[in-house]
């Protein structure tokens, strides 16, 4: 399966999982994954949000911000790989003057 991110409609999000402005997201979603390509422009986040019957693996693409995991704040930038698991709650959050740009999937613990 191919999943073509190029031509999926972009859904924008306001404060998404009660953060700061708004998420733009392109998401493949079924019954086992959500699979996203997102965006985060300066001064906004996804909230603190905790993870119950799944986990999530976040790449950031391009930018930089920080994550909050665990009660710290976390830098991350370009390449970096977080990693949510199943039953731990994060934040991402993009305090740099510059769009975050990520791809992330969140797979369904059954």
């Amino acid at each position: 399966m191919i999943i073509d991110f190029e031509n999926m409609e972009t859904q924008v999000m306001n404060n998404f999982k009660d953060g700061e402005k708004y998420t733009e997201a392109k998401m493949f979603v079924d019954d086992n994954n959500r699979i996203m390509f997102g965006r985060l422009i300066p001064g906004a986040s996804i909230g603190l949000h905790k993870h119950e019957g799944s986990s999530e693996i976040i790449f950031v693409q391009d930018g930089c911000g920080k994550v909050l995991y665990q009660g710290q704040y976390i830098d991350i930038k370009a390449g970096d790989v977080h990693y949510c698991p199943c039953g731990d709650e994060h934040s991402l959050i993009n305090d740099s003057n510059s769009d975050l740009s990520f791809f992330a999937v969140v797979p369904q613990h059954k």
